[in-house]
Order: structure tokens, then sequence, then C-alpha cells
């Protein structure tokens, strides 16, 4: 009990120690380290409004993170959270724009359930590399990231670009706005809080019932421990490799579609890089995996640091005047120091 305690410990002392190098190099550029963590929490939790969006940002996040537990209890790597998002988005847009006018009850079930299939069928491939011609799923999912990427582009830039842009001769890559009825719902007026939020917690907390609760994730988790002994009790090993790069992905492919329809835009809009459009969700849900001791659970409050340190940076900057690289170097720093923790 006592090295289970302690091992819960070391992601939070990891945090609290790269907060303290954060908090040196706000000293560094003359401002208070005080005045910075006051200000990061009136950002993120410093009104009801302020509060949605920090579980807003979080969002992706803990889909990202609960599908890559799947992964990672399997001993699968999924690094392709980026380009399951952007799948996921696609394929949730293109139903979007092929079905504008069915009612909302049914288009926005319809969108998310084609974000989990575009997510999904990604991570099957690297799954299936990696079960049936043993190809190394760390470098098929990064080069699928960015087949991703540049799929993106070659569609935002040519069939899926908003004819007003053609017209304009501006060519943003973007796709026009989608249906009214496939907005998500929101659940509290004046806010950005939408239905979006309790469906990533709900899929957290079926990626800990199939996990552990399910004779599915007993066959997961038993190939992770030991290939060899689930190949001899009869578990398929190829199979349950490639099932949980599916599961994975498909919960990134839901965060897809929610980041197209949970916008304000309303529509499928990016600079040509993968963060363009998925604001490193991808990754920063792997942190968020780790930072929560792979458990499906516990990446929910995990996303939701994470969540609250992308929104109240905005704040720091604002109030403390810092350059905006400030946030993004602290997030970095985080990042290393939870994974260098990780064992």
């Amino acid at each position: 009990m006592i090295k289970g305690v302690l091992g819960a410990l070391v992601p939070l002392l990891a945090a609290l120690a790269a907060f303290a190098f954060g908090a040196m190099m706000l000293v560094t550029l003359g401002a208070s380290p005080l005045a910075g963590l006051d200000a990061m929490l009136d950002g993120a939790f410093g009104s009801g409004s302020r509060i949605a969006a920090t579980a807003v940002k979080a969002t992706p996040l803990i889909l990202v993170g609960a599908g890559i537990t799947i992964a990672f209890r399997t001993s699968v790597i999924n690094i392709g959270g980026e380009g399951q998002i952007i799948a996921g988005a696609l394929m949730s847009t293109v139903v979007a724009l092929s079905f504008p006018n069915l009612p909302a009850f049914i288009l926005v079930p319809l969108v998310l359930l084609s974000g989990a299939v575009g997510g999904g069928i990604l991570g099957a491939v690297p799954g299936a590399l990696k079960a049936y011609a043993s190809v190394n799923e760390i470098l098929s999912t990064i080069m699928l990231n960015l087949v991703m990427v540049q799929f993106m582009n070659f569609l935002l830039r040519g069939p899926l670009i908003d004819p007003f842009e053609l017209e304009a001769g501006t060519r943003i890559p973007q796709t026009q706005r989608l249906s009214d009825n496939a907005t998500l719902p929101t659940l509290i007026d004046g806010t950005r809080l939408h239905i979006g939020v309790p469906v990533a917690i709900c899929a957290a907390v079926a990626a800990y019932l199939i996990l552990w609760r399910t004779p599915t994730g007993f066959r997961l988790r038993a190939v992770g421990y030991s290939p060899e002994a689930a190949r001899a009790a009869g578990i398929s090993v190829k199979r349950n490799i490639t099932l949980a790069m599916t599961l994975s992905g498909s919960l990134g492919g839901i965060a897809g579609a929610i980041l197209v329809f949970g916008s304000e835009g309303q529509r499928m809009v990016t600079d040509g890089s993968a963060a363009g459009f998925t604001g490193s969700a991808g990754f920063n849900g792997i942190v968020a995996a780790l930072f929560g001791g792979l458990h499906p659970l516990w990446t929910i409050p995990s996303a939701m640091l994470f969540g609250a340190l992308l929104t109240g940076a905005t704040q720091l900057q604002r109030v403390l005047q810092v350059p905006a690289a400030l946030a993004v170097a602290l997030n970095g720093i985080i990042v290393i120091f939870v994974i260098s923790s990780t064992p």
C-alpha cells in the first residue's frame, strides 16, 4: 500500500518541481511567482464561464488520455492521437456536410459516432501492422500523424473548402459553416460548457469498465502483462493488439468531432499544421494519461489540470505582461518532468 501511495505521489511531485522551475522563470522575467499563480488560478477557475472554458479545454485531453490507457495497458504505445483526432474530425465533418438537414437529436450522435469510426480506423491500421507484420507502432503512428495533416490540408484547401473562400480568392483552409443541427448543445447558458464534456467523462468511465469489468478488458490486460502467457491461455494476441489500438483511436476520433462541433465557429479550420487544429491535444493527452497513472478515471482530473494550465496561461500573460512563449515553455517543462518521473 505504501508503495502504491508513493507511486501516486511521484507525478504530483514532478508537477510541483515543474511549477517551481516555472516560478524561477517568472522571477527571471521580473514578475512575481505568487501573482502569476493567482493570475493562472483566476484565469482557470475565477468564474463560471472560466471553469466552463477549462472543462472544454480538458475535454479532448480526457478522451485521448482514456484511449491511451487502453493501448498502454495492452503494451501498445499509441503516439497517433494527433492523427486520430484529425481523422475523426474529417469523418464527422463529411457526415455533417452530407446530411445537414437531419434533426439535431439524430445528427449530433451521428457526428460523434462518425468521429469514433474515423479515429478507430486510423488506430486500427498501426495496430494491425504491429500485430500481423511486426511494424513498430511508435513509428507507424507518428508517420500517420504526418499523413493525416497533409490529407487534412488537401481536403480543406480543395474538396471541402468553403466555396466563399474560392470566390473571394482568399483560400483560407476551412469548411463552410456546418449545420446548426450538428452543434453540440450547450449545458449552461452564457458559458461554453457543452455536451462534449459529459461525453468525454462517460467515455473515460466506459474505458475503465471495459478494462477492469469485462472479459474483453481482461484479455487486453493479459496481453499487456505477458503476450506469451496470454497466447498459452488461448487469447489471440494479434486480435487484441488491433482491438486496443482501434478503441484507443476511436476515443481520439470523438475528440476530433467535439473540437469541430463544439467550436464557436462551427466549422473545421486549420493553419496547415496539426497543432493548428488539435491544439496539440493528441500529445498533451498522452501526458495527461501518464500523470493519471494510466488509469482512465484518474485521467479526468489530470486532464482538468492541464486544461486549467492552458486557460490560466492566457490570464497570466494578460496580467503580468509576460511573453506568450512562457506558457508554452511551462507546459513543456511539466511534460518533461512528468514523463521523466514515469517508470
